[in-house]
């Protein structure tokens, strides 16, 4: 997945910039196990005193709690934690419309990417099948590559069709409390 989640704009330092300014650690705690709930807490209290400091301390506190929110969240998914990431990076196309789907209740402009890509991607590889068909009687290695690529598609189907009926990410609990992962 593009980072998104451990990114200075994903969700999570999100939620932990909204809990410093309101000083309530609740805003930020659904992003992370009932388990680790006790580190983000202790983290918490003792970054919010820092940040009246100084600038400088409430940059250095904050960051500290973004790290440890995000590396909890991370290891939930069982993900390295690799840092937080700067704002503004490439999440590809189909999270902002997820966001946007989310903000205005309506699935349809996901959908309608989904189902262009989908096409696209269905009909390509059907074209490669029928294009290698023509050839497949010659010889072996040509009736392998028609094989290959008919299976192929099949394979690519079949596994679209799981993903489609896969469970949302919070029913995925294995019992380790991951809710999502990130390949």
């Amino acid at each position: 997945m593009p980072p998104h989640c451990d990114s200075l704009d994903g969700p999570v330092v999100t939620a932990a910039r909204q809990a410093l300014e309101a000083g309530d650690v609740d805003l930020v705690l659904p992003f992370v196990p009932e388990r680790w709930e006790d580190d983000v807490r202790a983290a918490f209290d003792s970054v919010l005193p820092v940040r009246g400091l100084s600038e400088e301390a409430r940059e250095v506190a904050d960051r500290l709690f973004f790290e440890t929110v995000v590396r909890i969240h991370r290891a939930a998914e069982g993900a390295p934690f690799t840092g937080v990431k700067p704002a503004g990076l490439d999440v590809g196309p189909v999270i902002p419309l997820t966001e946007r789907a989310i903000t205005t209740g309506s699935p349809e402009p996901v959908a309608e990417f989904l189902t262009r890509v989908l096409h696209d991607e269905l009909t390509h590889r059907l074209h490669k099948v029928n294009t290698l068909s023509a050839a497949k009687g010659r010889s072996v290695a040509d009736g392998r590559e028609w094989v290959e690529a008919m299976l192929g598609f099949q394979v690519y189907s079949h596994h679209l069709l799981q993903a489609m009926h896969a469970p949302a990410h919070a029913e995925q609990d294995d019992g380790e409390n991951r809710g999502h992962t990130h390949v």
